[in-house]
């Protein structure tokens, strides 16, 4: 790249991929300095299924991005999705020697490591492990044992996992472009780390990214990632429910959905119609406008309530003080954020990328949360590598995997 601080942030969506770059400021800040998008195919609900298609929307949304960038993109960190998305909470513990009572980076390491010591499928692999809470020697609310004394330290850490192939995919599919993949980080995780802040994290919130095929979510509770989840449902799923509902094609189900339609029931007069109007291979029809909206706001709701489910814990819910943000594309749609406040109880709003400079489209435009996240998040990783020492990456891990499937 021709520029040292220029981090760039791959989304391979469902509805469109979308590459942002942006410039790591001293401060601590990130200017936005460009974007590239291009509409999806070979993508369904989050995960390749045509590799050579998919191959060629990347390639295109990579040349518009170093057009508008005016520099060369070599490299990049990538957003994964997808219902196979897994995770839990686990706490690891390690008993420091007789010989040693001073805590140091070793034993977070070990410490890890011993919380990942439980089975998950063969198939799958770690993705993310995320620090929740330190204790030394029962003491809670440690923040950085490093240097402190004590004979045990215990740690609890909310952990991701994925099945790998379909990780393998995401990165091969960018690999072969070619560009290295400086290291993956699940879509949910770097959507919350543009719409919430440190205050926010603090008094707890959760996270909804509804996209075309997949809705991402992130619980964070006393400044850490209690819950994270992907449902294979989105706005794609939505346009189907009304386009078999009122009979209509799918074009015209995604342009009355955007359009007129509303999650919110009751606000239609009796008998209120919207026309639409006839083109080559629809001869026209007009359609109940409280029939589009139950058709959104059943499916809508059904997505909300299968997250509730999958959180699992009322008393957490009730816990987030800051309420739920609501972000991608289909943010948009009315009535969105009230439907999300009746279903959990909390405050809710609509959200976007925050704390930004550049390019205001970006910026301004839900749908990109995602890919600007992204580049937060390697923002924060080459900091905390600074801070700690490079160690190495998930990537680095998938890429061995690569080599023994001999690629």
């Amino acid at each position: 790249m021709a520029r040292k601080h220029v981090l760039v942030g791959l989304e391979i969506g469902t509805t469109k991929v979308s590459f942002v770059a942006g410039e790591s400021r001293p401060d601590g800040t990130l200017k936005i300095l460009g974007i590239g998008q291009t509409p999806s195919r070979g993508v369904r609900k989050g995960e390749i299924i045509d590799f050579g298609t998919a191959q060629k929307c990347i390639h295109e949304a990579l040349v518009e991005a170093e057009t508008r960038c005016s520099m060369e993109i070599d490299s990049v960190y990538v957003g994964v999705s997808g219902g196979h998305i897994q995770s839990f909470n686990n706490r690891g513990m390690v008993d420091l020697p007789e010989d040693r009572d001073e805590i140091d980076e070793e034993d977070l390491q070990e410490v890890q490591i011993n919380a990942r010591e439980v089975t998950i499928p063969t198939q799958n692999a770690f993705l993310h492990t995320i620090i929740q809470h330190y204790y030394v020697d029962g003491q809670e609310g440690i923040q950085n044992p490093v240097g402190m004394l004590g004979n045990r330290l215990e740690a609890d850490f909310h952990i991701i996992h994925g099945i790998k192939t379909r990780i393998q995919n995401s990165i091969r599919s960018v690999k072969e472009i070619p560009l290295d993949v400086e290291d993956v980080v699940l879509n949910g995780l770097a959507t919350a780390q543009v719409v919430l802040d440190a205050h926010q994290k603090a008094l707890g919130a959760l996270v909804i990214d509804m996209g075309g095929g997949t809705t991402d979510y992130v619980v964070y509770h006393e400044g850490a990632v209690k819950a994270t989840g992907v449902l294979a449902v989105g706005g794609d799923h939505i346009t189907n429910d009304i386009s078999m509902g009122l009979r209509i094609p799918i074009h015209q189900a995604e342009k009355v959905k955007i359009e007129e339609g509303s999650v919110v029931l009751g606000n239609a007069l009796p008998g209120e119609t919207i026309e639409l109007k006839s083109e080559l291979g629809f001869a026209g029809k007009e359609v109940s406008r409280e029939t589009l909206n139950t058709i959104m706001h059943l499916r809508v709701r059904e997505v909300f309530e299968l997250i509730m489910k999958r959180i699992g814990d009322d008393q957490l819910i009730e816990r987030l003080s800051a309420g739920v943000f609501v972000t991608g594309g289909c943010s948009r749609i009315h009535g969105l954020d009230h439907l999300a406040g009746e279903v959990y109880g909390l405050p809710v709003q609509a959200a976007k990328p925050r704390a930004m400079s550049g390019v205001t489209s970006a910026i301004e435009n839900p749908e990109l949360a995602t890919a600007i996240g992204i580049v937060r998040f390697a923002q924060a990783m080459q900091y905390d590598q600074g801070q700690r020492g490079a160690t190495p990456g998930m990537v680095r891990r998938i890429f061995s995997w690569l080599s023994g499937a001999g690629s």
